[in-house]
C-alpha cells in the first residue's frame, strides 16, 4: 500500500479530472480508516501538488450545500513526474 499522498497522486494519472470529494469517494476502499482521508486534509494535498507544478485546477462549480469544489487535473509533464517517482 502507498503512503496516502502517493495514492492521490497517482489518482490523478488515471482520471481525466476530479475534485476533492472524489478522490475520497475513490480512495475510501483502501484508505477508509486513514485519519488523513478527509476533505480538509485531501484540499491541502491537491493544493500542494499544484503549487509544485504536478496538478492543475481545471474548473470551479458550487455544491449541493453552496460549497466551492475545485476540479484539478494531472497535465502531461505533471503525470509523467508522478509516474517517474511513484511506480504502480
Amino acid at each position: 500500500m502507498k503512503p496516502l499522498n502517493y495514492a492521490i497522486l497517482k489518482y490523478f494519472t488515471k482520471v481525466e479530472e476530479a475534485s476533492a470529494d472524489d478522490v475520497i469517494k475513490a480512495l475510501k476502499p483502501e484508505y477508509g480508516s486513514f485519519k488523513a482521508l478527509n476533505k480538509k486534509a485531501v484540499i491541502e494535498a491537491l493544493m500542494t501538488a499544484e503549487a509544485n507544478g504536478l496538478l492543475a485546477e481545471t474548473r470551479f462549480e458550487l455544491d449541493g450545500n453552496n460549497e466551492l469544489k475545485v476540479f484539478y487535473h494531472a497535465p502531461k509533464d505533471g503525470a509523467d513526474t508522478i509516474n517517474k517517482y511513484i511506480p504502480d
